[in-house]
């Protein structure tokens, strides 16, 4: 059976989809709808229902499984579905949600068990036990978490594929530019997004938490360094560091950094975070266009759509 990235603009459809999300909103006109994001393991599409009701908020609430038919439309450069047809899942179709949610490639045991390889080249021990313990007190979360709720890894298991990505990227840089500490860049690539298991809700229907709102990933990890450092009663500068790095990894303000970068690691952090995040996306979005032809527009990438080239 096709996939729902397999389906291209004007074919109909008729499949099991998981609400990935759920939001209500309302028309220029008044009128209530709802914008519903639906996915299976290929990845995800948006769909709108319009003149809803509070029952339709209840009956096709995020994590929920439906039978969709209808008809694949492109609007703005993107692929929607039109729905001709919704209604939940019934218990003797014998479809679940596992069916349903795309997941890292690589399982994550073996992906931790690469993670844990760069501890042997970190040498500071204040910063390798400051590291570990954070890694140890939120593992199972770490290991099977999205990295976001949209756009880049955010798939089960996506945080920590995301990590293990990066940590490959930061060793080839470290083997170029071997001035820059190796303690702190990994450190820094290992705990930059773990706040992430706080401020997400889960690997099903991902939704920000109410701490994920009101404080986000950064304040939550830079918060959890410091209790960190008191239980395992360590001082010193590296505290500092640690989370200065975590602190600007966003690069800008105006990308949501509470400080621009100030050591050379933690630039390199930034790159290296904005690199992997942009080539997943392209990875997918190509991975689902023809040769010969362009994506769809990718709105995190400046909403520009890219060119799958047919040569070999």
């Amino acid at each position: 059976m096709k996939k729902i990235a397999e389906y291209n603009a004007g074919e109909p459809f008729d499949l099991f989809l998981l609400i990935k999300q759920s939001t209500k909103g309302v028309t220029t006109q008044g009128k209530p709808f709802m914008t519903l994001i639906l996915q299976d393991k290929s990845g995800d599409i948006e769909a709108k229902l319009w003149d809803t009701t509070d029952e339709h908020a209840k009956t096709y609430a995020a994590a929920s499984i439906v039978k969709v038919g209808g008809e694949v439309h492109e609007y703005r450069g993107k692929n929607q579905l039109r729905i001709k047809s919704i209604r939940p899942v019934k218990e003797d179709e014998g479809v679940a949600i596992a069916d349903l949610v795309p997941s890292s490639a690589t399982s994550k045991e073996v992906l931790y068990e690469e993670l844990m390889q760069y501890f042997f080249e970190m040498q500071n021990p204040q910063i390798q036990r400051i590291t570990r313990h954070l890694l140890k007190k939120h593992q199972t979360a770490f290991m099977t978490y999205p990295a976001a709720t949209r756009n880049h890894h955010d798939y089960v298991s996506g945080l920590i594929d995301h990590v293990v990505s990066m940590l490959k990227l930061g060793k080839s840089l470290a083997d170029l530019y071997p001035s820059l500490n190796k303690d702190l860049l990994y450190a820094g690539i290992i705990l930059h997004d773990v706040g992430k298991v706080i401020e997400l809700s889960g690997p099903i229907a991902t939704q920000y938490t109410i701490e994920g709102n009101l404080l986000g990933h950064i304040t939550i990890m830079v918060n959890e360094i410091s209790k960190a450092a008191d239980e395992l009663e360590i001082t010193g500068e590296e505290v500092m560091l640690l989370q200065h790095m975590v602190l600007s990894h966003h690069g800008k303000e105006e990308w949501g950094s509470p400080k621009r970068p100030m050591l050379k690691e933690a630039e390199i952090l930034h790159y290296i975070d904005n690199i992997d995040a942009k080539m997943n996306m392209l990875d997918r979005a190509l991975g689902k266009t023809a040769p010969g032809e362009f994506t769809e527009r990718i709105f995190p990438l400046d909403n520009r759509s890219f060119y799958k080239p047919s040569i070999d």
